[in-house]
């Protein structure tokens, strides 16, 4: 049974186009190389594909949709990033951090943009 098959088995009519993109990623590699890709754990992956992740999917949401789906968003600092992207910089501008001149300018571009302001999430 092939991970599309899976995920429209025990998600049904319901199953979300990121659930389904997510799917084919595992179709045309392997559910191993798409958790690494998204640097989660096979598990979530899994249990994804069969609506059994107990937790909150935003961030999993938003890394297919950056990894798989390639949807972008504007930011102020960077331009057009992969949502991934964005994503790991809102976890980063979570608490400062002065390694580098970029993180320093992400952090206060991550903290004054609506996308980082309206999430209500633990960032990647």
């Amino acid at each position: 049974m092939s991970a599309l098959d899976t995920a429209r088995t025990f998600w049904g009519e319901d199953l979300p186009d990121w659930v389904a993109a997510l799917a084919r990623a595992c179709d045309e590699t392997s559910q191993n190389k798409v958790a690494v890709k998204m640097e989660r754990s096979a598990t979530l992956v899994s249990n994804i594909l069969r609506n059994r992740y107990p937790a909150d999917t935003g961030i999993v949401e938003d890394l297919v949709r950056g990894h798989f789906m390639r949807e972008v968003v504007d930011c102020p600092a960077l331009g057009e990033i992969g949502k991934q992207v964005c994503r790991r910089w809102r976890g980063k501008a979570a608490q400062f951090e002065n390694v580098n001149s970029l993180s320093v300018s992400m952090y206060r571009a991550c903290n004054r943009c609506p996308i980082h302001k309206g999430a209500d999430d633990d960032a990647a």
